[in-house]
């Protein structure tokens, strides 16, 4: 059984959940294991409970955005189990991943679907050692573990209380006899050489006599201690980052030292899942690559896991797209990693500071900070970007001497003010706030100054992409129909999603045309890529077809038009395109394809894929044909054009994603059309975070039951 280090007496899903975990670890074989889950009101996955590394390690991880590009973000959004098998492939497919964890590991990466929705998702790491593939077997078990984590919440009263620090579970292991541990003590004290233990947290948890002298000091003042700590010659990154790669890759490491003034040590780590065992010896000559600086004093650099930390954030800020983007990457990551709890980010407008972003603020506070000149006496932002120097107040009497009135205005206690600069000019302003006093260590003032140029570029490039989302979201807007028309006999819905990512425009797009009273004209297609040029080309498409339909073109005749106004046009981009014609009076459809999508045709409980022959994508050859396809929509029958974002999902077949549509559109009986479309997107992308556009245009005739 796991034991949680701090028990909570209401925590039964708690401790469920942990014991669920530390199986999973035991029956993979893993040596990490960390468990994820989404936060009620954010896409933002918490890391709840780990077992094999120390809380430390992990804190670039405390707060994940699902929008992240990372192996569990993926498995989420895909609903599939994701696996690395070397740091080759890590820095190959995640390289903001592989900066903070640069080890030989394997990585699994598997979600936590239950009934109503996605949960979360487990992680779990190997040595690397270990086969590059996961045996049927773990994969079994891992999918196992999941489904019994995922029901286990399923069937909570209430989530999880969800905490700062991740719960740390620890493996049961096997105790000696009392006996035998004094024997095992007596045994390494005979040998010639040091013997240290080392905890997976780094604490000296043994040290024999033979390895005190070598390292200068009593036994006494080594044991509880980490050994950068409580060894001022030991205190350097990279002897600290040898332990972290130990105890993340679980593979033997050695490296030697220089103890002043002379004496150079080989130490030989050997990691397993209770700690590390370290063999210390002397050496004769100093190592080939020539003498270590001699350090008398602590290095002013910082540690090894803030210096991790850094390069985590620096690559998150290179992935914030808009401004809404990077407040919420500042909220998650860079608030808890500081300790600080609360956020305005101003971007300088006009001369004044305008608030963009915040956090943690109430709106009243919010109001009167916003829109202060540059040269404001109210708060020290207008005098940090003006000076370029960030300002730092460690309590509220610091503050009320140097700005008597800022101190009033809100209840926090410390304030962080970092100018943000780029290039040169001067782009706004990122507060940080606590809720206690705060007193910043060198350490941190150096590591916020950097992340503010950092802030700045991201803030720059934010902006810049808002002000181009917004152009592209009216673009789109003008081009697809504002509203479809009303025609006697048939009931529609239509839809158009953007991309998850990117800048929220493509080139999908359909259309209804009323013809007459008995007849409608109902199209659907996809420009390729994802620009304002693919936009606009739609647009040009929608002209043509609509100009020919109405003129009273039949379909193969429409497309064929189409396709002469964009050899015309000399676009590189291609179309695909399906054209439907309605006659409502004889209850027939007529269809011409240009390489797109087949539609699903539902007829009672009955679907069926209308076999549709494909012509060639528009653009491709001037004097293509298109064939004409004949079929039936009796009264009540649904007709649903879809494109190919709704079933094009990676890491699965499109077609058997077409299937999974037929099926649904079958049970799917009575149900409102709007309703329809959405359920028919999470159907085959249940987290909604689709990778394409997607349009959805459906049709249903009147005059029968549904």
């Amino acid at each position: 059984m796991s034991v949680i280090d701090k028990p909570d007496p209401d925590g039964a899903l708690d401790d469920a959940l942990a014991a669920a975990l530390a199986d999973a670890v035991r029956g993979t074989g893993a040596s990490i294991g960390s468990l994820f889950l989404l936060e009620e009101a954010r896409p933002v996955l918490r890391l709840v409970a780990q077992c094999g590394l120390p809380v430390e390690f992990t804190a670039p991880w405390h707060r994940l955005p699902l929008s992240a590009p990372a192996p569990l973000t993926d498995a989420i959004h895909e609903d599939r189990l994701v696996w690395i098998g070397s740091q080759a492939e890590m820095a190959s497919r995640y390289p903001r991943v592989a900066a903070v964890l640069p080890y030989r590991i394997a990585l699994a990466a598997a979600p936590l679907t239950g009934v109503r929705h996605c949960w979360g998702g487990l992680l779990l790491m190997w040595p690397a050692d270990r086969p590059r593939g996961p045996s049927s077997r773990e994969r079994g078990h891992m999918a196992s573990v999941a489904r019994r984590m995922a029901r286990l919440l399923d069937e909570a009263p209430r989530p999880p209380e969800v905490r700062d620090r991740p719960r740390v579970v620890s493996l049961a292991t096997r105790r000696h006899p009392v006996q035998t541990r004094v024997a095992a003590a007596d045994y390494a004290e005979r040998l010639p050489e040091g013997a240290v233990g080392l905890d997976l947290e780094g604490r000296i948890t043994f040290v024999n006599r033979t390895a005190a002298r070598l390292l200068g000091h009593e036994p006494e003042r080594l044991l509880g201690t980490r050994p950068w700590q409580s060894l001022p010659w030991l205190d350097d990154p990279v002897y600290e980052d040898h332990y972290r790669t130990v105890v993340v890759s679980r593979a033997p490491l050695a490296y030697t030292a220089l103890r002043p003034p002379d004496h150079w040590l080989t130490f030989e780590l050997y990691p397993d899942a209770s700690g590390i065992s370290v063999r210390i010896t002397p050496r004769t000559e100093q190592p080939s690559s020539g003498p270590l600086p001699v350090q008398t004093s602590r290095p002013t650099s910082a540690a090894t896991g803030r210096l991790y930390q850094l390069v985590h954030l620096a690559a998150a800020l290179t992935e914030a797209v808009g401004v809404r983007d990077l407040t919420d990457l500042i909220s998650d990551q860079i608030l808890p990693a500081f300790g600080a709890q609360n956020l305005v980010l101003c971007s300088l407008e006009a001369g004044r500071l305008k608030i963009i972003g915040y956090h943690g603020y109430a709106p009243g506070v919010i109001d009167r900070l916003d829109g202060l000149p540059l040269a404001t006496d109210l708060t020290p932002a207008g005098q940090a970007l003006t000076s370029g120097s960030p300002a730092f107040y460690p309590d509220r009497a610091t503050m009320a001497r140097a700005y008597p009135q800022a101190s009033r205005i809100s209840d926090k206690q410390a304030w962080a003010f970092l100018p943000l600069l780029a290039a040169g000019r001067r782009v706004g302003c990122c507060v940080l706030s606590y809720d206690q006093p705060h007193s910043f260590t060198a350490d941190e003032r150096a590591v916020l100054t950097s992340l503010a140029g950092l802030i700045a570029q991201a803030l720059d490039r934010a902006r810049l992409y808002d002000s181009k989302h917004q152009v592209a979201q009216e673009l789109q807007q003008v081009l697809l129909p504002r509203s479809l028309p009303t025609l006697p006999g048939l009931d529609v819905a239509a839809r158009y999603l953007p991309a998850s990512h990117g800048l929220l425009i493509g080139g999908d797009f359909y259309d209804l045309l009323r013809l007459d009273d008995t007849t409608a004209a109902a199209v659907i297609g996809d420009v390729e890529g994802h620009s304002i040029s693919a936009a606009a080309l739609m647009g040009q498409v929608r002209t043509a077809i609509h100009a020919h339909a109405t003129a009273g073109a039949p379909p193969d005749q429409v497309l064929s038009c189409a396709n002469r106004m964009l050899a015309d046009l000399e676009s590189d981009l291609l179309v695909s395109c399906l054209y439907v014609h309605l006659d409502l009076a004889r209850h027939r459809v007529t269809l011409a394809s240009a390489g797109h999508m087949p539609p699903l045709l539902r007829d009672g409980r009955h679907v069926r894929v209308v076999n549709v022959e494909p012509g060639p994508l528009l653009g491709i050859d001037l004097g293509v044909h298109y064939p004409v396809t004949a079929d039936v929509l009796p009264p009540g029958a649904l007709l649903a054009l879809y494109t190919d974002g709704i079933v094009e999902v990676p890491g699965t077949d499109a077609v058997e994603n077409i299937n999974r549509l037929a099926r649904h559109l079958a049970a799917s009986d009575g149900q409102d059309l709007d309703a329809l479309i959405d359920s028919l997107v999470r159907c085959t992308w249940p987290t909604g975070q689709h990778t394409d556009d997607i349009a959805v245009l459906l049709l249903r005739a009147k005059g029968g039951e549904d």
